[in-house]
């Protein structure tokens, strides 16, 4: 029922699907989260690479079961994994959800420094606002449900080649990654602009994947930045048409005064 100035007229709604995820790893339950079922391979890659850290070719083969409950993707690697301690028998990640910390039994495997990324390549702010001016037309479940993130790959003119959607921030920037990698993209020829907040867990992601510059719509975190700032990462926040705030490593964004805030 759609109601405006008190009228209500019956109304017929698209809405995202969200359905749980599980992950199993070489036979093993490792996650089960909440997700949109779309582009699932790409997400299986770049969550084995940004949370597992298996590169593109790591994986030996991706199998999918649609169950009852959800979904169950089915991960095998090719070298073995660390083993975890004998005596626990629960998920290594149980209900990871949208916050990107639950799951986690210890705070050492919260927060972890992400290593350095490379140089990558200068990118106008020009190329950044023609990617943001072109994201909505790249967005089609957003349009039908309003409820999506989408994180999108631009090269170094601001031009989109990949948009990935899902109801999970996370999710969205796993599945772009995974695509970037299947792709053969170079992360260092563009940049990620993502329609969400830059938490710590996105910056992360980024880096892990090689990825030097992040622009978000919304505002980072206080974590967020300290990370970027230490993996050498630019992160951008409040991203629009004619204005900007970078948080870190301001010198790959050319076309406006250096200097952090």
């Amino acid at each position: 029922m759609d109601v405006r100035d008190g009228v209500a007229t019956p109304l017929q709604d698209q809405l995202a699907e969200e359905i749980p995820l599980a992950i199993h790893v070489n036979g093993e339950p490792l996650a089960v989260m909440m997700a949109t079922p779309v582009d699932l391979e790409d997400f299986a890659h770049g969550f084995a690479l940004t949370e597992l850290g298996i590169a593109i070719g790591g994986l030996a083969s991706v199998g999918m079961q649609t169950l009852l409950e959800g979904i169950q993707l089915d991960l095998h690697t090719r070298e073995p994994l660390p083993r975890r301690p004998p005596d626990d028998d629960a998920r290594w990640l149980p209900g990871r959800s949208g916050c990107g910390i639950c799951g986690h039994r210890r705070l050492e495997d919260v927060i972890k420094q992400p290593e350095a990324v490379g140089q990558g390549t200068d990118i106008d702010v020009d190329a950044l606002e023609a990617a943001l001016s072109a994201i909505d037309a790249w967005q089609p479940l957003n349009a039908a449900t309003g409820a999506i993130h989408a994180a999108a790959w631009a090269d170094r003119d601001g031009r989109l080649r990949l948009v990935r959607e899902d109801v999970g921030r996370h999710n969205a920037l796993d599945k772009l990654i995974g695509a970037m990698a299947r792709e053969g993209m170079d992360p260092a020829e563009g940049f990620a602009l993502i329609t969400s907040r830059a938490s710590y867990e996105m910056v992360a992601k980024a880096a892990a994947s090689g990825i030097p510059l992040l622009a978000a719509m919304s505002a980072p975190t206080a974590l967020a930045v300290d990370l970027a700032r230490g993996c050498g990462l630019t992160l951008v926040g409040f991203t629009r048409v004619g204005r900007h705030v970078i948080y870190s490593h301001p010198q790959r964004l050319l076309g406006q005064p250096l200097g952090q805030p």
